[in-house]
């Protein structure tokens, strides 16, 4: 992997612009495809949208054509982003009461870069194999999760939109 950091760096970049733009394609258009990529509402549970669509874009780009082996870590780090940015986006702005958007910025772009160093750290602890069904099981997983919820969000905290100024505060607990 270490021959990658040029391309990793790029393709980092890529997909930090490309989740950014995502986040603003439903308001600009409207419906159900756009929906399945793109936040519907601002919910922390929507917002992972902008985290995993582009990260798999981009990891599925970046390990074509390599070895058996090679998307595994990458596979194994997608849940991990994922479920990295709801707990700190929780605490943020649910037991903390931010809503300081600076900090929702750094979230993601803080997870997004671990999300192209981990899969190098990963790959060298050694059997990539064994957990190559696991990640490609939580991915799809968490893929038709998004999709899903997406048309029908839980009646959970996760799901509730935190768009109003100071929502925070009534949110029920």
């Amino acid at each position: 992997m270490p021959k990658l950091s040029k391309r990793l760096l790029l393709a980092f970049a890529v997909t930090v612009v490309a989740g950014t733009c995502l986040h603003f394609l439903y308001d600009l258009l409207p419906n159900p495809v756009t929906a399945l990529f793109s936040p519907v509402r601002e919910s922390l549970w929507e917002h992972v949208k902008i985290l995993f669509w582009p990260y798999l874009a981009a990891f599925l780009l970046l390990t074509r054509g390599g070895e058996p082996g090679t998307r595994t870590p990458w596979m194994l780090t997608a849940p991990l982003l994922c479920g990295a940015m709801l707990v700190l986006g929780w605490l943020y702005h649910i037991v903390l009461g931010g809503e300081a958007m600076w900090v929702d910025v750094a979230l993601y772009v803080v997870l997004m870069a671990a999300g192209f160093v981990l899969p190098g750290v990963l790959h060298r602890t050694g059997e990539r194999l064994l957990w190559g069904d696991l990640g490609l099981v939580l991915v799809l997983v968490l893929a038709g999760l998004l999709v899903l919820f997406t048309f029908l969000p839980p009646d959970h905290i996760l799901f509730l939109d935190l768009s109003g100024a100071r929502t925070w505060a009534t949110i029920p607990y």
